[in-house]
């Protein structure tokens, strides 16, 4: 199992004060790809650029494929930023990872009740990787805890990183932080200005 498995499971299992948004979700499971990538030396962090690394890709598909693509705009041209992959990776990720994670039967869809499944959301099967998800997550390990913070997923927010990480992982994990601090501007900006819409034509 990968970071992002367990976080998509603790998405599922946790009930948080307020619905966990997709892209929020999304942009930290990308985050959780790259911590994971990172530590295993397939990718590597120059500074705050995505570069290739020297480790092969590994088996888990959406990790592979995360893995291959470290991207720049021109051979001349330096690799993306942190924050840059984040944004290209993390577009629709929740859902190729609930696509995934119910073909290979670790989530299921509900069954047998109407507004459950009319909801489209997926449950965590009891399974091994569900159990190691949650002994994770209550240990507090702090990956996992920051990313799914960041994700919305427990309200609970610390300004400081623990000391026991790496300064790539506090890299990534302050990148996802400013990705989602970014879509929520853009999503309230956009909420006024439908509701600026709203009110002019209410004057016609």
């Amino acid at each position: 199992m990968t970071t992002a498995q367990d976080l998509m499971i603790v998405s599922l299992d946790v009930t948080p004060a307020h619905p966990v948004e997709q892209g929020e979700l999304s942009l930290a499971l990308a985050g959780a790809e790259l911590v994971d990538l990172v530590g295993a030396g397939v990718l590597v962090l120059d500074g705050d650029r995505v570069t290739p690394g020297a480790a092969p890709a590994p088996a888990d598909p959406l990790l592979a494929e995360a893995a291959a693509s470290p991207a720049r705009r021109e051979p001349h041209e330096p690799y993306e930023s942190v924050e840059e992959w984040l944004w290209r990776r993390g577009r629709g990720l929740a859902s190729a990872y609930a696509a995934r994670m119910e073909a290979d039967g670790t989530l299921t869809r509900p069954r047998g009740h109407w507004f459950a499944a009319r909801s489209g959301r997926s449950e965590a099967v009891d399974s091994p990787a569900r159990r190691r998800a949650a002994e994770r997550w209550a240990s507090g390990e702090p990956v996992l805890a920051g990313l799914a913070t960041t994700a919305g997923v427990r309200e609970e927010r610390g300004d400081d990183f623990p000391a026991s990480l790496t300064e790539p992982v506090v890299t990534v994990l302050a990148a996802v932080g400013d990705a989602v601090t970014e879509l929520t501007a853009v999503r309230q900006r956009r909420s006024v200005e439908d509701a600026a819409f709203d009110n002019v034509w209410r004057g016609f």
